[in-house]
């Protein structure tokens, strides 16, 4: 038996298949995952995320610690609420961890993988030496993630009930993307991992039971873990330990945007790796993660070798697109590539090279 979120017996009441995932017993789906991916697209879905990490971090010297510890640059967090994306690297230039780091009243709030919350605990804290900081670990808090068109008005709806929570509703319909929002005990953020707009909720476990009932009486569809994985492939997001991983660098898994260059003293760990691996790429040696698209039958899995003009390379994640009605992948292939074939089952299938972002907000926006 694994571990288990405060919403278990709820995925279990409503028929959920249950999978372990990292140590977690999860919902995979609720019945048809097909059908949890098109409400998300088209109305408005929840998403039981409370097996990822919270760390919150506070001390004098929070600031510095994490301007060293990951390779964006909190300095770019200006006022409380602010997001931020990032990677965490080791000292080589790879992938620790990819996260979100928010501006808190406090100092910093984290939230990381749950699959990786052991090493990236160990890492964390063993980089904390020399700098006046506090990591403490909030497992008594349930996320929830919502989204869809219809997600901040359900969510605005169901908060408004009564005044049972002690959220201001008019503040969350204020939020632009990777913004939060402190409530009392509540944080409530719009950063999301599936191309639509849609919020994330951070707060006491034992109020997500009632929460997610009435989330559900409102209209919001349970969400599983496999309509997660198909709407995040569609919005060209990649997943830890499948696009990216320890001995995947940033600038191979379209993660540039997640190192802050400036300023050039910022020692960051890994900067020195990194740099090198700019070098490389602009030399054309580091390969690059790309969008595939295969608009004729057949189905883009991960592990499937892709055959390029320039190389060969392999697909990261792939799958069939509900939105799109066909398969769609994330594949690594040699810089400079224009042409492709995917090995399907021993049969070289064509491919289109795409940037790697298929659907946003319900539409298609690849050329």
């Amino acid at each position: 038996m694994g571990q288990h979120t405060p919403l278990y017996q709820k995925h279990l009441d409503a028929g959920a298949k249950m999978v372990d995932f990292a140590g977690w017993d999860m919902p995979l789906n609720y019945g048809s995952q097909i059908d949890e991916h098109k409400r998300v697209r088209s109305t408005a879905g929840v998403f039981d995320v409370s097996h990822m990490t919270v760390v919150d971090i506070s001390g004098d010297d929070a600031k510095a610690y994490l301007r060293k510890l990951l390779a964006n640059d909190v300095e770019k967090l200006d006022a409380e609420g602010r997001a931020l994306y990032s990677a965490m690297l080791n000292e080589n230039g790879g992938v620790i961890d990819d996260l979100i780091v928010y501006r808190m009243s406090f100092g910093y709030r984290i939230v990381v993988n749950c699959a990786t919350r052991s090493k990236d605990l160990a890492w964390m804290n063993s980089h904390s030496a020399g700098f006046d900081v506090a990591l403490v670990e909030k497992p008594e808090l349930a996320i929830l993630a919502v989204h869809g068109p219809q997600s901040l008005d359900k969510v605005c709806a169901v908060l408004d009930q009564g005044q049972l929570y002690p959220v201001k509703t008019a503040s969350i319909n204020l939020l632009e993307n990777f913004r939060g929002v402190e409530l009392g005990n509540w944080f409530i953020a719009r950063t999301g991992y599936t191309g639509e707009k849609g919020l994330e909720l951070i707060f006491p476990e034992k109020e997500a039971p009632a929460f997610w009932d009435k989330l559900v009486a409102a209209g919001v569809h349970p969400i599983g873990l496999g309509a997660r994985d198909s709407l995040r492939l569609e919005a060209g997001m990649n997943l830890y330990g499948h696009d990216m991983d320890e001995e995947i660098s940033p600038l191979a898994a379209n993660m540039e945007q997640t190192i802050a260059w400036q300023p050039e003293d910022r020692d960051f760990i890994g900067r020195s790796a990194v740099v090198r691996h700019r070098a490389e790429q602009a030399a054309g040696s580091m390969p690059r993660l790309v969008g595939l698209v295969l608009e004729q039958r057949g189905v883009l899995r991960e592990g499937q070798r892709v055959l390029c003009d320039n190389g060969e390379g392999i697909i990261t994640s792939g799958g069939f697109s509900p939105t799109l009605k066909h398969s769609i992948a994330l594949a690594r292939i040699p810089v400079n590539s224009h042409s492709c074939q995917a090995d399907i089952r021993g049969t070289l299938t064509s491919v289109r090279i795409v940037k790697p972002n298929f659907v946003r907000f319900g539409k298609k926006v690849f050329e």
